[in-house]
């Protein structure tokens, strides 16, 4: 395992699989998307990808669609010149023009508006952006990641997301299982998990009973990782 995707522990066979086509795929161009439950580690895994990709000299630019004003999100992504809408005062290049040269990772991409989709996939099959306010066109060169908790196909026969964007997207998917399909892990990141954030706050590591390791098994972890990491977090503090 590259040393990149270390810190994404596991050992279930379905989270091994994603991590070793993750590996493979991270040495091309292709973008890629990364589907799953939330807190499962789709930006960790987007991350290492990156990270051990020829564009690892570069920084990779995070975007949370979901956070994005609907009104705002096509000035984020595509940029825009000085005097294109009210409260343009300077040109700002936009996230794509920052990732110029390396990585883009789109998270929640299912939560962009239909218009920006629009855009979004005239880019990936031309490389070039248009910022608004200017008249010509312009190449970048971005490699794209996405990533979903939703199923983008079921929005696609509700009219809710571009047919053509899903399938561009959907070039090589990945996905991570949930927790409560890896139970067995549970016990290698309780241990992993408790070490790191015992030395990170200065604390005794907390010890887990054997009913304790049971108790933690047999919960579903709506939250995946992050939520247990969350509860490791408690039990070291208190």
């Amino acid at each position: 395992m590259n040393d990149a995707f270390t810190h994404l522990l596991g050992q279930a066979p379905a989270f091994l699989a994603t991590l070793r086509s993750a590996q493979l795929i991270a040495a091309t161009e292709v973008t890629t998307l990364i589907t799953g439950e939330t807190g499962t580690g789709k930006e960790l895994l987007a991350q290492a990808m990156h990270q051990t990709s020829s564009r690892n000299r570069t920084p990779v630019i995070n975007v949370n669609c979901a956070a994005l004003p609907d009104n705002l999100v096509e000035a984020e992504l595509f940029g825009y010149r000085r005097g294109a809408f009210t409260d343009a005062h300077q040109d700002q290049p936009g996230k794509l023009k920052a990732a110029d040269g390396g990585t883009l990772f789109l998270d929640e991409v299912a939560e962009l508006p239909l218009p920006v989709q629009v855009k979004l996939l005239r880019f990936l099959e031309s490389g070039e952006i248009q910022p608004l306010g200017q008249t010509t066109t312009e190449k970048v060169d971005v490699r794209v990641i996405a990533a979903s908790n939703r199923d983008l196909y079921t929005l696609v026969k509700e009219g809710l997301f571009r047919e053509d964007l899903y399938y561009r997207l959907h070039v090589v998917p990945l996905h991570l299982p949930p927790l409560r399909e890896r139970f067995s892990d549970i016990e290698l990141l309780l241990g992993k998990l408790t070490a790191r954030l015992a030395i990170y706050h200065r604390l005794d590591a907390p010890r887990y009973t054997t009913a304790a390791i049971e108790a933690l098994q047999a919960y579903a972890w709506p939250g995946n990782v992050r939520e247990l990491v969350n509860c490791i977090e408690r039990a070291a503090i208190v």
